[in-house]
């Protein structure tokens, strides 16, 4: 019985510091009938910085949109209340995909999820707490506004959850010059809402996905369609001005920023001006 009696507590033990080891990691789960949400630690960053996570982990069917949801949607609000010894925090987007569904075509993720979180200390070289409060919306056949919490104390992380945020840090598009994405954008015509023609270079068929956002939040640009008429090496969209914020001319000058998703290659984002 001794033995018995030691060896549980053995086993308790080792529980109660994998249970442990685990919260200092991530934080718990945060669930909701179809989502699920958390923290996870991704240790310290390069530059004295501390770097974590926000990870939603979604049920099949179910999907949830990036920081521009396309057709219809609502991108995911990330703030920070409560956080100890924190400054700021600096949110990544991995690249999305096209979702159709019965709205039409929506910008976001299925299956699971991982926003990189980039967090400024006030005092360097100190432990923070990192409290994050996210809004964001799951669709399936309709869409679910859902609220969660987590805390999780930095820095932490272990081999699994660096590596899930080293991935999810891969997929987070590049910013390079239209020169070096091979991107040239120039108006059709002078319509009321002007045809935008995109060129990029891209072997024809080649799997290639290609979003368009404006200079602020405001806008809401159609999602760049393929169209015919590419010479070798290269692939075209296009796209209507519609969707600008009131007062705004479609003709006239302003930045565009486009993500290129193109097969196996890293994402890229590219910054120019439509004149």
């Amino acid at each position: 019985m001794n033995v018995l009696r030691e060896s549980a507590a053995v086993i308790f033990a080792l529980v109660a510091m994998s249970a442990a080891a685990q919260a200092d990691d991530a934080s718990p789960w945060a669930d909701d009938v179809n989502s699920s949400l958390r923290l996870i630690g991704g240790g310290n960053g390069g530059d004295d910085t501390l770097q974590a996570g926000v990870e939603i982990k979604l049920k099949p069917g179910w999907h949830t949109y990036w920081r521009y949801p396309g057709d219809s949607g609502v991108p995911p609000r990330f703030s920070f209340p409560g956080s100890q010894n924190v400054a700021a925090v600096k949110v990544s987007y991995p690249a999305p995909k096209a979702i159709l569904d019965e709205t039409g075509t929506t910008i976001g993720y299925t299956d699971d999820v991982v926003f990189p979180l980039r967090i400024t200390r006030r005092e360097k070289g100190k432990p923070a707490t990192l409290h994050v409060h996210v809004e964001y919306a799951v669709c399936e056949k309709v869409c679910v506004p859902v609220e969660a919490k987590a805390e999780l104390k930095l820095p932490s992380g272990n081999t699994e959850t660096e590596a899930a945020l080293a991935a999810a840090q891969a997929q987070v598009p590049k910013l390079v010059s239209a020169a070096e994405a091979g991107l040239k954008v120039r108006r059709v015509n002078d319509a009321a809402k002007p045809l935008v023609a995109v060129d990029v270079a891209a072997p024809q068929g080649e799997p290639l996905q290609l979003f368009v956002e404006g200079p602020t939040s405001e806008w809401a640009l159609p999602i760049p369609k393929p169209a015919q008429g590419a010479p070798p090496g290269h692939q075209h969209f296009g796209f209507e001005l519609d969707g600008l914020p009131p007062g705004v001319s479609p003709k006239g000058p302003f930045e565009l920023t486009f993500t290129i998703i193109r097969g196996k290659q890293p994402p890229i984002e590219v910054k120019t001006r439509l004149d």
